[in-house]
């Protein structure tokens, strides 16, 4: 194997070939995907022992910048936490076409600036007050706010804090409990940022299998088994496959933590008042737990707040970590969503959102069952649509006028499959996108379910 022709790393040391590879990826000469040169055959291109060119790859392994992928030999991965001025736009879909590859929600049906956000931003402007470096942290307003709303969901009394979204709060936690090397049972198919992250940070992903009600108590298990040192758990509107934990399956998942090794476990709660669904909390059934509910679904991704909820011990270490750090959530971000909360007109507009994407959910589902095509979705903004062949559903539907997002940036082992997003589509364009859809799942070439790029075995 080799790689790119228009680059070949260089160096004498490990650090130095580490280096090329990054300054390969920073400028853009190397990108997501793209094979490095065998380690033999780089050494000796290189005039190296094999061991210096392996050492190099470890070194760019735990930093999460390549994977190695069994036969596919190691790869840049999808998204590596390296960026410069000639990193590549993600691609759209083709002019006049549809991009339902975002995960993103629909902005018209955000609380946006010419509505109930427009009033709530004159009030805090005309007060003026802003935080100093010695008063700033979590606001009592916000603290009383949001534990009366993740008591109605039956969350056990701890402690709680803020962070800049979900995934700040994840790679927060991560850190402050985790060293690189340790194993983390991530849901599969899952979010791929998530996925990014850990190997960002140089943990190592344990697959949980997923369907319709949320991880397996089979696939918990054998993560436990494989030494997992973190669970993370989605509790509704599972990102890309819709799943929503249910009773019975939160009831066997907290019966085996219980029963356990002590792990540390994340729940992520990132629709919040979007979702219909109501959550079924595991916290409390592992000693170490924590409780995230984002802001940025509901309300605007632009709203960079998070709750994070957990033990004494557990948010303690976030706090901590945070005050050597960031330091705190913006004062501003935190008076404008207390007042989101307590607006009456602005919960309606949350409810009638969520509303619009189940029946956008829905529609597309039903269409979809009517010509064969299974699919999952019972929560959330996207449809989880099992194919055959990712490569040749993706570039099908793009030539048909449709971006979606390939299965490959969400797997670990999973069958393949493409996530597409509700929020920007109508119900004039349901049809069209079925019978797309449908031709793509159907002519694909059934074979061995492709491998995630960037994710190891």
């Amino acid at each position: 194997m080799t790689v790119a022709a228009h680059y070949q790393p260089s160096g004498s040391t490990a650090i130095e070939i580490a280096a090329s590879v990054e300054a390969g990826v920073r400028t853009g000469d190397l990108t997501a995907g793209d094979p490095l040169p065998a380690v033999r055959s780089l050494a000796a291109a290189l005039g190296v022992s094999p061991a210096t060119v392996a050492r190099a790859y470890q070194t760019l392994r735990h930093r999460g910048i390549v994977d190695t992928a069994g036969r596919r030999g190691t790869r840049i991965r999808p998204r590596p936490p390296v960026a410069g001025p000639r990193s590549a736009p993600r691609p759209g879909p083709p002019p006049g076409g549809l991009d339902l590859s975002t995960g993103e929600p629909d902005r018209r049906l955000l609380p946006g600036l010419a509505g109930p956000l427009a009033e709530v931003s004159r009030r805090l402007a005309a007060d003026g007050t802003t935080a100093g470096y010695a008063d700033a942290g979590v606001l009592p307003e916000i603290t009383a706010l949001a534990t009366d709303r993740l008591a109605e969901v039956g969350l056990p009394p701890g402690a709680m804090t803020l962070t800049s979204g979900a995934l700040d709060g994840m790679e927060r936690l991560l850190t402050s409990h985790l060293r690189p090397g340790d194993r983390v049972a991530v849901e599969d198919p899952g979010w791929a940022d998530l996925l990014d992250l850990v190997a960002a940070l140089g943990l190592t992903a344990v697959p949980m299998p997923v369907d319709d009600d949320g991880p397996t108590d089979a696939g918990l298990r054998q993560a436990l088994t494989a030494g997992a040192a973190a669970v993370v758990v989605t509790t509704r509107a599972q990102n890309p496959t819709g799943a929503v934990l249910g009773p019975h399956r939160a009831a066997a998942l907290r019966a085996t933590l219980r029963s356990g090794p002590d792990v540390l476990l994340i729940e992520d709660d990132h629709a919040a008042e979007l979702s219909d669904a109501a959550p079924q909390v595991l916290a409390g059934a592992s000693r170490r737990w924590a409780f995230l509910r984002s802001a940025s679904k509901p309300y605007g991704p632009d709203l960079r707040v998070a709750v994070l909820a957990g033990d004494e011990a557990t948010v303690g270490r976030v706090v901590g970590r945070a005050r050597i750090g960031a330091g705190w959530v913006s004062t501003v971000l935190q008076r404008l969503l207390a007042e989101l909360w307590r607006d009456r007109e602005v919960a309606a507009t949350v409810a009638a959102a969520g509303t619009a994407y189940r029946h956008r959910r829905q529609t597309l589902r039903t269409a979809l069952a009517r010509l064969g095509v299974a699919s999952h979705g019972d929560s959330g903004l996207n449809v989880w649509i099992p194919v055959p062949d990712e490569l040749h559903a993706v570039t099908t539907l793009h030539a048909a006028g449709y971006c979606v997002s390939p299965g490959s940036r969400h797997r670990l082992r999973s069958a393949p499959g493409i996530r597409v997003t509700v929020s920007g589509l109508d119900d004039a364009a349901v049809p069209a996108l079925a019978a797309a859809i449908g031709q793509a799942a159907a002519t694909g070439q059934a074979g061995t379910p492709a491998h995630r790029p960037g994710v190891g075995r």
